[in-house]
């Protein structure tokens, strides 16, 4: 077992917010600058609205499958980090951003000539179709770069080095904040580009980010010219494991719309308004999930299985603590809530809905907890398997209920609970007393 005078061994509550809040301020910057997009674009009328929301939708579906370059690549440098291996730090981050280029590359390429028909599959009538295939290839040529800031920003977050991370995420927001009205609507010399602007200001800002981090990397820990083509499988075969999860994790979740929808326009939008408060609570609970992986992943590269115990032991303590504040807010937030986002027609439908949700914030920020937990250890095929298992009975009971009867919305966020009840519980399981072949067992 390595010594190491990491500073969570002294003070791990200050350790593990120190880590946190970075991320979260850094996972928050990008939600804002995408409310400022929009108000730019609005200006243009409802069609160049429609065609970048067609593309961005398009191009977030394309791009999670590529998540597990950040993911799998946050692990492996923590573990090298904990070891003390330099050289296997330099041979990671070498590996993962020479793939990201050349998958974001190949990607690009092969989706260009696809745009017309993703646009169309997406619903784009006559009127948006040709706008947002226009968005859709320019957003397209910073492809790579948002591949490489995926695994600029794992290799980063494995170092702990998080603060980095919030200042590279901001500074692409402003450039994009500052590029838009400029490329929009035109200023001097510069001529109205429109939605075509909006996607030239967002594939810029992605090149310069992409550009800081490697120059970053490069210059604190450098490159090595041997990586292993051992390390590249390893990596696929998380993005594997990880591509079913999401997918399983995206089919509920469309589902449960999909099943709100059916009950009718009010459910519907009551649905979307609770949807639209969960998706923000996320960033608060996904803060401390990525901040309990790398600490995760770095005692497991020194050996020192008590600390990894511990780790696991105070991210859940927090995660319950954080998740019962955001419950308490939420409930006393609700009247603020309807007035902001629920249509009046609406509330009653959404206020029975809204309770459910706020009672199972705790066993939310665990699910996101244990998550970042696990992927810590590298337990990538255990985390697929419990999400099949969850999602699998999740989509069963929405199918079987009956979509016609009263109180339908909340049914579907009381099947949502169960769902998240299940994530959750697998994730402790695993932990204590580390069911199956659990790395937590000694």
């Amino acid at each position: 077992m390595k010594t190491c005078d990491h500073p969570f061994i002294s003070a791990p509550h200050t350790t593990l917010f120190s880590l946190s809040l970075p991320l979260l301020l850094s996972l928050v910057a990008e939600p804002l600058t995408g409310l400022v997009d929009t108000a730019f674009i609005s200006r243009l009328g409802a069609a160049p609205l429609a065609a970048v929301g067609i593309g961005t939708t398009a191009l977030t579906g394309i791009f999670w499958a590529f998540n597990f370059l950040g993911i799998g690549t946050q692990t492996e440098i923590a573990r090298a980090l904990g070891s003390r291996d330099r050289e296997r730090v330099k041979q990671i981050s070498a590996l993962a951003l020479g793939l990201s280029l050349l998958i974001g590359t190949v990607l690009a390429g092969i989706t260009f000539p696809l745009s017309s028909g993703i646009s169309t599959l997406m619903g784009a009538g006559r009127e948006i179709q040709e706008l947002s295939v226009s968005y859709f290839k320019i957003r397209l040529s910073g492809a790579p770069a948002i591949l490489i800031t995926f695994a600029a920003f794992g290799i980063l977050r494995g170092l702990q080095d998080m603060k980095t991370q919030l200042k590279i995420a901001v500074g692409i927001n402003i450039i994009n904040i500052i590029l838009d009205p400029v490329l929009i609507f035109g200023l001097g010399p510069v001529p109205a580009l429109g939605v075509a602007g909006a996607a030239l200001a967002s594939a810029a800002s992605q090149w310069a980010g992409a550009g800081w981090a490697v120059f970053t990397i490069f210059t604190t820990s450098g490159f090595s010219k041997k990586v292993r083509l051992s390390d590249g499988v390893k990596l696929f075969k998380v993005g594997r494991d990880l591509f079913i999860r999401t997918g399983m994790l995206t089919l509920f979740l469309m589902l449960t719309t999909r099943t709100a929808t059916l009950n009718g326009p009010d459910a519907g939008a009551a649905h979307q308004a609770l949807r639209q408060f969960w998706i923000f609570t996320a960033l608060f609970l996904d803060a401390y999930a990525v901040a309990g992986q790398s600490l995760v992943g770095y005692f497991t590269g020194t050996g020192q299985h008590a600390q990894v115990l511990r780790v696991a032991r105070i991210v859940c303590l927090w995660s319950l603590v954080i998740g019962a504040v955001l419950s308490l807010s939420m409930i006393l937030g609700q009247s603020l809530v309807e007035r902001l986002i629920v249509p009046e027609t609406a509330v009653d439908i959404f206020r029975p809905a809204w309770m459910i949700v706020c009672l199972f914030q705790p066993l939310n920020a665990l699910a996101f907890g244990t998550d970042g937990i696990h992927w810590g250890t590298g337990d990538f095929p255990y985390l697929r398997n419990a999400m099949v298992l969850a999602s699998l009975f999740g989509v069963t009971a929405l199918y079987l209920m009956d979509v016609n009867t009263a109180h339908a919305l909340t049914k579907i966020w009381i099947i949502t609970g169960l769902w998240v009840g299940m994530r959750s519980s697998f994730g402790i399981l695993r932990i204590w007393p580390g069911i199956g072949d659990s790395p937590f067992k000694n």
